[in-house]
């Protein structure tokens, strides 16, 4: 494997490009604002550290979202408790406006997404928030495309099926 050399300034660039997919990637999954935080960090320290062992001739996108989703599960199974819906239910920057209107809609499906199996939730928020394909959601997760097509199928029919049960129409 080639030998990969980066500056801190370099570094410096993907975490800022990079950054706030993983924190929101994480979040997503463990719904908690400090654990997604910790785990974006330590993302970042995996990276520096494990810069050696990546192959320029991948995406550094699906590598970097490999380490983070791994760490994600990795804390949800951990902590492998219900999570307390707050109000910050979606982190991205919005105006008031769009923020009052999207809220009633955020609260739902947060609350539906994780009442799903960390399988299930992983492969739609990957799909769905991150527009991931199914080969590279396969990669970053370890399993087969196939694999990926079957929890997606699975998972939006029972994430259907919560927001029906919430009385959710959409």
């Amino acid at each position: 494997m080639n030998e990969v050399k980066l500056d801190n300034k370099a570094f410096d660039s993907i975490v800022e490009e990079y950054g706030k997919a993983i924190f929101n990637a994480a979040f997503r999954i463990v719904n908690d604002y400090e654990d997604a935080m910790d785990i974006t960090q330590n993302t970042f320290i995996k990276v520096y550290e494990r810069l050696d062992r990546y192959d320029p001739s991948h995406d550094i996108f699906s590598w970097l979202y490999k380490i983070a989703v791994n760490e994600a599960i990795t804390v949800a199974r951990r902590k492998s408790r219900t999570v307390e819906l707050g109000d910050e239910t979606c982190v991205q920057f919005r105006n008031p406006e769009t923020e009052y209107m999207q809220n009633e809609t955020s609260a739902h499906l947060q609350r539906a997404l994780m009442e799903l199996s960390l399988d299930y939730r992983t492969v739609l928020i990957l799909r769905h928030f991150h527009g991931l394909s199914y080969e590279a959601i396969g990669g970053i997760l370890g399993i087969p495309e196939k694999t990926v097509k079957s929890r997606l199928f699975t998972g939006r029919t029972l994430l259907r099926n919560s927001l029906l049960a919430m009385g959710y129409t959409p």
